[in-house]
């Protein structure tokens, strides 16, 4: 799993910021459909944001979002109100975040 600085997290946080919450957790919490839904849309889209609705009886903190990132195969960004943010570094052609990714990782490695 990729170790992000707080430079890095701050970068992701940045390209999240116009993205929509694309999974939602309810009441019904974090089950196996929620961490499917995770590992199939951010392995598709790289970068997401997952809404905790406010009939959801979940008290999140860090450890909530690494297990889900350790179940998902991704890595937790952040968490900003009730939304957080998940990336997935993908090596394809078709990847948009991944090398804006790694261009800021090499140019803040030069500086």
């Amino acid at each position: 799993m990729i170790q992000l600085s707080s430079k890095e997290r701050a970068f992701l946080k940045k390209l999240a910021h116009n993205l929509d919450p694309i999974v939602r957790i309810g009441k019904d919490g974090i089950d196996e459909n929620v961490l499917k839904s995770i590992a199939e849309v951010v392995k598709k889209r790289e970068l997401i944001k997952v809404k905790i609705l406010q009939n959801s009886s979940i008290e999140f903190d860090r450890e909530m979002g690494d297990e889900i990132a350790q179940k998902t195969k991704s890595v937790f960004v952040d968490k900003i109100g009730k939304v957080l943010i998940f990336f997935k570094p993908k090596n394809k052609k078709d990847a948009k975040v991944t090398p804006e990714f790694n261009e800021f990782k090499k140019n803040k490695t030069k500086k």
